[in-house]
């Protein structure tokens, strides 16, 4: 299966919420005219990149990326990596893995010292991220928020 990876575009929103759907099954779907304007700021955030990966034109999988600039590594920014999501029907295909190098040549183009990702407590998971180059030095810490606080 030949996958091509490239940046989101407001065509695909959505195969993205639908792709977000599966990550996050129990989040109340955004209304169209809601998800229209969260794609709009997200096209304009400065160092955002959303990049889809596409079968035979179809778009199975995604990642959120976000080059943050950074005053420490001699000014080399961090690229944070969030909602890495393949399709159940394109799982173990080599989508994931493609996305995750397009990632990480989009974290080397932008001058990025490091790529950095969170990852569900899943031992599955754990392994591909591994397999694809990722190493856990670093436990992350997370503090959810209530919605409109």
């Amino acid at each position: 299966m030949e996958i091509t990876v490239r940046p989101a575009l407001e065509p695909d929103l959505p195969a993205l919420l639908a792709l977000h759907r599966e990550l996050n099954p129990d989040d109340a779907p955004l209304d169209a005219e809601s998800a229209a304007a969260v794609w709009r700021c997200i096209a304009a955030q400065r160092g955002r990149t959303v990049l889809v990966a596409e079968a035979r034109g179809v778009v199975v999988g995604t990642a959120d990326c976000l080059v943050m600039p950074n005053l420490t590594r001699g000014g080399r920014g961090i690229l944070f990596v969030e909602n890495v999501v393949v399709a159940a029907a394109g799982r173990r295909r080599g989508v994931g893995r493609c996305l995750l190098e397009a990632v990480v040549r989009l974290g080397d183009e932008a001058g990025c010292y490091k790529v950095q990702l969170l990852a569900a407590d899943d031992a599955y998971v754990h392994t591909f991220y591994a397999a694809c180059g990722f190493e856990p030095l670093a436990q992350g810490f997370r503090r959810y928020l209530a919605p409109g606080a």
